[in-house]
């Protein structure tokens, strides 16, 4: 398939700005993979979509503030970091910009001194690597110095920094939110679990290359980034446990949908692992795991829509998809979201 098959006109202004509140009263389509019914309901209904004894999948990544302004250290020059991957250390991979102001042994200053950082290195592609100088922990220096790193379309300012994070969120280490889970409040999650339904959490660190475009025309020729995961012994006993019971495996996201694939492509079943993952999933691919899939609108031409459309089948999605822009839905990580089932 090509690339232009994935495409579909979004007017700008259906590109959300700003988190409706509260979390749940953001819109939900519903979509039957079989039939290609759509019925259009709010994200609180999502519990009524749910049987007992199916397990919902959530992925309890924490976003790092990971863009930083500083300034070069001799000049005095301006300079913004962006935090990609965490190599160990206290080296970082990141993104600079100017990047001609980041050339090797050159030393950047942030906070008002809290933080240092020398660039070590120049990847292939322009990213560097960066080795970082602080007293006390990272993470909370960051979180004092540091700013949210939202979507290039998102251009409005984001007030509360939480709102970027899901209320699950646990493990710090994302450069993007899981932005299906965005729509969960604690108060829905007990109706969820007193309704009998499970939730087991995995951790897949979302990485920039989530918004990479894919540029091959052949969408097989694309090369996908790699992002850590790790996929508990707990998470793994109770997707097997809903298995063989006969209830659903619902993953809430696609990077959630990325890790138990992953494992289950791997490994041949859901065991407990941790590692890295580059898979790509669009159509002919055969799902090993989830059985459901809860996710928001994507952008055009995106990997991420090329994966729903492996789930609930290509005309049904590029249907859902015209349906949504006339019923005027909003769209990716501050928009509305979609039940595939």
């Amino acid at each position: 398939m090509n690339k232009s098959d994935f495409y579909y006109d979004l007017p700008k202004e259906l590109i959300a700005q700003h988190p409706v509140e509260p979390r749940d009263s953001s819109r939900l389509m519903t979509v039957d993979k079989t039939s290609g019914e759509i019925l259009h309901k709010h994200f609180f209904n999502i519990i009524d979509e749910l049987n007992e004894g199916d397990c919902l999948i959530l992925n309890n990544t924490r976003v790092l503030p990971a863009r930083m302004y500083g300034t070069k250290e001799d000049t005095g020059a301006r300079v913004e970091f962006l935090l990609l991957t965490n190599k160990g250390d206290d080296v970082w991979e990141t993104i600079t910009g100017p990047g001609k102001r980041a050339k090797i042994g050159t030393k950047f200053v942030f906070g008002d001194g809290l933080l240092k950082a020398e660039i070590i290195d120049v990847l292939e592609g322009g990213n560097r690597l960066a080795k970082f100088t602080y007293e006390g922990n990272f993470y909370e220096v960051l979180d004092k110095i540091g700013q949210m790193p939202l979507p290039p379309y998102i251009t409005e300012r984001l007030e509360n920094g939480e709102r970027y994070q899901t209320v699950y969120s646990k493990t710090v280490g994302s450069a993007a939110a899981p932005t299906a889970g965005l729509h969960f409040t604690e108060e829905l999650m007990k109706k969820i679990t007193d309704k009998g339904v499970k939730i087991g959490y995995v951790t897949l660190h979302v990485g920039l290359g989530t918004f990479r475009p894919v540029k091959a025309d052949d969408i097989s020729e694309h090369i996908m980034h790699s992002e850590h995961y790790w996929l508990p012994s707990e998470t793994a006993e109770l997707i097997n446990e809903t298995k063989k019971n006969g209830g659903r495996v619902v993953a809430v996201g696609t990077t959630s949908c990325r890790t138990l694939e992953s494992v289950a492509t791997f490994n041949g079943k859901i065991e407990e692992a941790e590692g890295w993952t580059d898979i790509f999933i669009y159509p002919g691919y055969k799902f090993k795991c989830i059985d459901a899939l809860i996710t928001n609108f994507h952008l055009p031409e995106s990997t991420l829509i090329m994966l729903v459309s492996a789930f609930c089948g290509y005309e049904n999605t590029m249907n859902f998809y015209k349906t949504a822009v006339e019923e005027k839905y909003r769209f990716f990580s501050f928009g509305d979201a979609v039940f595939l089932r």
